[in-house]
């Protein structure tokens, strides 16, 4: 198993902090450089979880380094292959071993690329009460988890700020924010990433229903892969052999965690409450099968 210790928030004295992302600690290497460390945080309907899962950022490197490789020859991604305990003090390489990257310093595009192969999460919500999702008309009769007819959708959303709800836009929305030849270019690769890991996904057991990819530019405006690639934070993982439409398959991600959100009595606004040892517990295990799964 992975390793069981926790970090919560990061303290690297020896490089400047520009950004405490939801899971994400963002560290200044020098002008062309970031040191991006995933940290054991959760996040759950756009709210930072009082409770870290022990070694999930852990996880999510080993699954992101993972697909990095795999989808190099897609497109490029930021990672620069220098050892995260090059760029700390000696003191401060137990907090990134294992968990951080050394990246190449982009520009973040003003969206998420969102695909979907499935109707489900939001998709399903926005189908039920329109018949279409994020603006994209689908033919009647479809049920929860359906597969998407013709093959899967780029369905683009904003970047809201901490605390607030990403919000699903059209994709004449996003030709505007970025221009029409990078929008159609982000959309092409977005697809074209998801079919490719989709496809390996599924031969090992697990189906990708959706999944979230950032891009960024460098300044030749080249584009790169950027963030985190299909982790159970960003992508909604289920299992193959469990699968069927019309209702929403048991989850690799942290749906298991909304799951039980949704029981309690909150109003979705932090401070969230704690998790339970059990659900925890079950939390770590689903991350973990999901990394020994697809890696293995």
């Amino acid at each position: 198993m992975a390793d069981q210790s926790e970090v919560f928030e990061t303290d690297i004295r020896s490089l400047p902090l520009l950004h405490r992302g939801k899971v994400r600690d963002i560290y200044a290497v020098d002008e062309d450089k970031l040191l991006i460390i995933q940290t054991d945080r959760l996040s759950a309907f756009d709210v930072i979880l009082p409770t870290p899962v022990p070694g999930k950022g852990k996880l999510l490197t080993a699954l992101s380094s993972f697909w990095f490789e795999k989808l190099a020859h897609v497109i490029p991604n930021h990672l620069t292959g220098i050892a995260p305990e090059a760029v700390v003090a000696k003191d401060e390489r137990e907090q990134v071993s294992g968990r951080a990257f050394v990246v190449k310093r982009l520009k973040p595009l003003l969206i998420e690329a969102i695909v979907r192969g499935y109707v489900a999460g939001s998709g399903w919500k926005d189908y039920k009460s329109t018949g279409m999702i994020c603006g994209i008309k689908f033919p009647p009769g479809l049920q929860e988890a359906d597969r998407i007819p013709g093959g899967a959708v780029f369905t683009p959303s904003t970047k809201a700020e901490q605390g607030a709800h990403d919000e699903n836009i059209p994709f004449s929305e996003a030709e505007k924010l970025l221009g029409k030849e990078l929008a159609e270019q982000v959309r092409d690769k977005a697809i074209a990433l998801y079919t490719e890991a989709a496809d390996y996904a599924v031969a090992k057991g697990i189906i990708i229903a959706d999944t979230k990819f950032e891009f960024g530019q460098d300044d030749a405006g080249r584009l790169y892969l950027i963030d985190e690639a299909l982790t159970p934070d960003s992508s909604r993982f289920w299992p193959a052999d469990q699968y069927a439409p019309g209702k929403n398959p048991p989850s690799y991600d942290k749906q298991f965690v909304r799951d039980w959100l949704e029981t309690q009595e909150w109003n979705k606004k932090a401070p969230a409450p704690a998790l339970p040892p059990d659900v925890l517990a079950k939390t770590r295990e689903k991350y973990h099968e999901a990394l020994s799964r697809l890696a293995a």
